[in-house]
């Protein structure tokens, strides 16, 4: 396989993991929309902040301008797609919460890879590439929260950016090993959902303070 058809086939993975990513984050978004009793607008702007919102930040951040997300219509149709799916049939959506919470797992696998590896596109370190691609993972989450009038979950005790931050470190790890993209998604990927799995199973949370909070 020459060079060309490689680096084409790498793209088009991503691409594949962006779009699921979006999917199952924007179901999410439209579920707090729902929740929060928003018209259909307030449902598909919700789901598209949750669905892109992550990929905004880091694009901005590197300087791909403009975002990838407005200028190819996929990424525009699938948030609204899966708004407009959770609006009409939110009562089956709500009341498989747990196995959307899954998919959302899958999503932050997902992102924290493909945001990390982009990151590594545009010439960024192991460092600033693993953060950016927890952010990736977790930012549309926080700018939903922040227009529903919440508290982000990733400030609360959520192992929600820690998985993402390691997935992420992962990924690039694997990367700066020469590893091919078969081998670098699935290991990131999988370190990611493996944990926030994990942590939904077992309850588990990120260390809070101790004792009740001063004034």
């Amino acid at each position: 396989m020459t060079v060309l058809a490689v680096a084409a086939q790498h793209q088009t993975v991503l691409v594949l993991m962006d779009l699921a990513g979006i999917f199952v984050f924007a179901i999410s978004g439209a579920l707090v929309a729902v929740r929060k009793q928003l018209d259909v607008f307030g449902c598909l702007v919700l789901a598209g902040a949750t669905g892109l919102g992550g990929g905004w930040i880091r694009d901005v951040l590197i300087g791909a301008a403009p975002p990838e997300t407005l200028t190819d219509w996929r990424y525009l149709t699938v948030p609204l797609a899966a708004g407009l799916l959770t609006f009409a049939f939110h009562p089956a959506v709500g009341r498989a919460e747990r196995v959307v919470n899954v998919f959302d797992a899958f999503g932050l696998a997902l992102f924290c890879v493909t945001g990390a590896l982009k990151a590594l596109d545009y010439g960024l370190g192991p460092l600033p590439a693993a953060l950016l691609g927890m952010i990736t993972g977790i930012g549309g989450g926080m700018v939903r929260d922040l227009l529903a009038g919440r508290i982000p979950i990733v400030l609360r005790g959520e192992l929600y950016a820690i998985p993402a931050l390691a997935g992420a470190a992962v990924a690039v790890l694997a990367e700066r090993l020469d590893q091919p993209w078969w081998v670098i998604a699935p290991a990131g990927a999988g370190v990611c959902l493996s944990w926030r799995l994990l942590a939904l199973w077992r309850n588990w949370q990120a260390p809070l303070p101790a004792g009740p909070a001063s004034v």
